[in-house]
């Protein structure tokens, strides 16, 4: 089936959204290029959530979306059956903040190791190496996983370091690969053939917009997807990335597009919901 996806099925997760306000009660970092430039609050979320039929998914909290994952927090205290969340950590987290964290729903914590052409996207921004090595044994202890915002072929160098530590990985974005270097990128194959094989990473299919060369409907990133489809199914996750923080008013993807490029990459049924039911269930404990 390749038909146009008018809605998801029944119990499908969105596993990468991101949420920002009210602003009087979360106050926002409006500096760099991911800055929010409306409140996008959990509300609003759930509005485009019914429109294409999601029943729950996972917020991942925003390096802008203000100090100490609060407004993440609140929102999973809100709505414990319908979300999960990833978090943003400083190394002196106390264990009874973990704790709290992990009670409302959190999995995760989300590193930014992503660079492109030899500099980092973000600069003092959210997670770093370092802090993944200091928190992994507590955050190992309550069954979180580490989310990796990083390209496929820096992951391949880093691989024998960061599987030292007790934990699994969920890769952003189809391994943040720019759509020109091909699925035969040394760092895609490698990831394809061995990392989503290796029972150590999960990966997102997310991101298409911000891997694109050419634009919407994001036709050169559709190997891409479908090569980790191929690969390891049972290891995939489908993620929006709503609102779309960082694009320009044009370049803002519309969901029915990103809909119609999951529908062209996955068109066997049983496979749509492994990756948008099954698989997160397991992953974020629905």
């Amino acid at each position: 089936m390749t038909e146009k996806l008018e809605k998801f099925p029944d119990g499908s997760c969105d596993c990468h959204v991101h949420i920002y306000g009210p602003f009087d009660r979360f106050p926002v970092d409006y500096s760099g290029k991911f800055a929010p430039k409306q409140e996008f609050p959990v509300e609003m979320l759930f509005d485009v959530w019914k429109s294409i039929g999601i029943s729950r998914g996972v917020i991942v909290h925003a390096g802008n979306a203000g100090s100490d994952n609060e407004v993440t927090l609140e929102a999973l205290k809100r709505f414990p059956d319908k979300l999960r969340a990833v978090a943003i950590l400083n190394q002196d987290v106390t264990d009874k903040r973990l704790d709290e964290l992990t009670d409302a729903g959190f999995k995760g914590v989300r590193i930014n190791l992503l660079y492109q052409d030899g500099k980092p996207v973000l600069s003092g921004g959210g997670m770093n190496l370092d802090d993944l090595k200091a928190l992994a044994p507590r955050i190992a202890e309550r069954g979180w996983h580490a989310q990796l915002w990083i390209e496929t072929g820096d992951l391949q160098q880093l691989a024998p370091e960061i599987e030292k530590l007790p934990l699994d990985f969920v890769i952003d974005h189809q391994g943040r690969t720019m759509a020109d270097k091909t699925v035969n990128y040394s760092g895609y194959q490698w990831f394809c053939d061995r990392g989503l094989k290796s029972g150590r990473y999960w990966c997102k299919l997310s991101g298409a917009d911000r891997n694109t060369r050419i634009g919407s409907p994001y036709k050169d990133t559709e190997d891409f997807m479908k090569a980790l489809v191929a690969a390891n199914p049972d290891r995939l996750v489908w993620g929006s990335d709503w609102p779309h923080v960082g694009h320009t008013d044009d370049a803002v993807p519309k969901e029915s597009v990103l809909m119609d490029l999951f529908g062209r990459c996955v068109p066997d049924e049983a496979v749509r919901r492994k990756i948008l039911i099954e698989n997160p269930t397991r992953l974020y404990g629905f």
